[in-house]
């Protein structure tokens, strides 16, 4: 009670303050000074290619299709490391590794993640060398990213790009202030991982090698 008096204890990434709280501990994540709450067991590292139209949470309160749901007949409780919009497909990682979900997560972590986007319009090489240096977003300006044009017509464009921040919607808002709203996104690559072999709406788990190279970024 004195931890969530002083504001110490998150569930699903929100502080609470409600005394008596009820959480379902299959679902519901808890964190107590940054640290998630699990119980001890073996850790589990999964490698999602998720499909467009599902939220990146453990429940949806709109009732929503979650990453979870995907995961049928998998019994372990995991939690995505990171988000991807419901409207944006690819490349997404959970697990039950609480240490490791808040390294990947922290601020001052950087790993190149790459999308590929098909964006409103032609875009030329001036508006790539802008992706490239660094864009006003409105509330930040983003690091300077990996940009290529793979094709361009009058009416759609192709651009592969990696970025190593994370703030909300970063893709989809660099394009926009580019003039080149988003009409379909997918992330490809987290590091040197990818989506090699796994089709849409499947997983599977991560190598020993995978999940030793994460824990020494």
């Amino acid at each position: 009670e004195k931890l969530i008096e002083e504001g110490r204890v998150k569930v699903n990434g929100i502080v609470i303050t409600e005394q008596g709280k009820t959480i379902d501990p299959e679902v519901d994540q808890v964190e107590v000074d940054g640290k998630i709450i699990q119980n001890e067991g073996k850790m589990v590292y999964i490698l999602l290619n998720k499909p467009s139209g599902f939220v990146t949470t453990a429940k949806d309160q709109f009732g929503r299709p979650t990453v979870i749901d995907l995961l049928k007949g998998f019994e372990t409780r995991v939690y995505p490391i990171g988000r991807l919009d419901y409207q944006t497909s690819g490349l997404l990682i959970l697990t039950n590794d609480g240490d490791l979900t808040l390294k990947l997560t922290h601020p001052k972590h950087e790993i190149y993640k790459t999308y590929v986007a098909t964006v409103e319009g032609e875009i030329n090489a001036a508006k790539i060398a802008q992706l490239q240096e660094g864009i006003d977003i409105g509330d930040f300006v983003t690091s300077p990213a990996k940009a290529e044009l793979i094709k361009a017509t009058p009416s759609e464009s192709l651009v592969k790009i990696s970025i190593r921040e994370g703030k909300y919607r970063q893709v989809r808002r660099m394009f926009e202030s580019i003039g080149h709203p988003v009409h379909e996104l997918q992330r490809t690559d987290i590091g040197k991982l990818n989506l090699s072999g796994l089709r849409e709406g499947d997983f599977r788990y991560l190598t020993e090698e995978e999940v030793a190279y994460l824990k020494a970024l």
